[in-house]
């Protein structure tokens, strides 16, 4: 669909379409009827004009979304190998389905180029591997619209080192500048940091037994006459990732090569 094809309503019939829209919507869900009575009642015969703007700026951003949703879709397609008959059963699948169906309807929290390509690496790899089960790759796409990419950022430092990076040497190694203890950029950098243990993404590096059992650390005892709070970039606790964190990175950072080269007729 291109632009021409859009019929835009035209000045003078604009308010009594979009009342009778609104009033059939206000009908179909109760509890917002009221209101949208009351807005559509409100608009004079002189706001057409206003209208016709709202209305085609708000068209306009459907179609950006539809031509994203489609591009994302190419780009899974150019990366699976259809011809294996497991990705192909898997991608035909209700349960794979439903992960789309989930995926689209939350397409308004990708807000950035990099989300989608997240998103798009989390389809692909849901298809061709069976790391994770359904439920976590779910997970996985809840957290594209909970966490910012500098959580991600985060995330994919940590991954680089499986023995464990301190706060301090992660802040150095995503290239931020070091700040005071009572700045803001170290307030965020605590809560960064604490969305991400409360996440089950990241946790503080422990040994474990033959079993895969933490073993239990011995209290450290803070420096005589210490008289300062850990600070937000120490260098002496390490953190890793948990297994979910490293599911992620495989499912979300990890960009399957693309099998089948295709240039789309329209321009995205």
């Amino acid at each position: 669909m291109t632009d021409k094809d859009v019929k835009y309503p035209q000045p003078g019939k604009i308010s009594k379409v979009v009342r009778t829209g609104l009033n059939l919507a206000g009908g179909s869900i109760p509890y917002v009827g009221g209101l949208i009575t009351t807005v559509s009642g409100a608009w004079a015969e002189h706001e057409q004009d206003k209208i016709n703007t709202f209305l085609n700026q708000w068209l306009q951003m459907l179609q950006d979304e539809l031509k994203e949703k489609e591009r994302t879709i190419l780009e899974i397609m150019q990366r699976l190998d259809v011809a294996d008959e497991k990705i192909s059963d898997r991608i035909k699948s209700s349960e794979y389905q439903s992960i789309l169906k989930k995926c689209f309807r939350n397409w308004s929290s990708i807000d950035t180029e990099k989300k989608r390509e997240l998103v798009r690496n989390i389809l692909t790899n849901a298809a061709a591997s069976d790391l994770s089960t359904d439920d976590v790759v779910k997970l996985f796409l809840d957290w594209i619209d909970q966490y910012s990419e500098l959580h991600f950022q985060v995330i994919a430092c940590i991954y680089q080192y499986p023995n464990g990076i301190s706060r301090g040497d992660i802040w150095d190694k995503i290239g931020k500048i070091m700040a005071r203890e009572d700045s803001s950029d170290a307030d965020l950098y605590k809560l960064l940091i604490r969305d991400l243990s409360t996440g089950s993404i990241i946790r503080q590096h422990r040994q474990i037994d033959y079993h895969g059992n933490f073993i239990k650390q011995p209290l450290r005892k803070s420096g005589r006459g210490s008289t300062q709070l850990t600070s937000a970039f120490d260098r002496e606790d390490l953190y890793v990732l948990t297994a979910l964190g490293s599911d992620f990175v495989h499912y979300a950072m990890t960009d399957i090569p693309i099998k089948v080269s295709y240039e789309p007729e329209f321009q995205p």
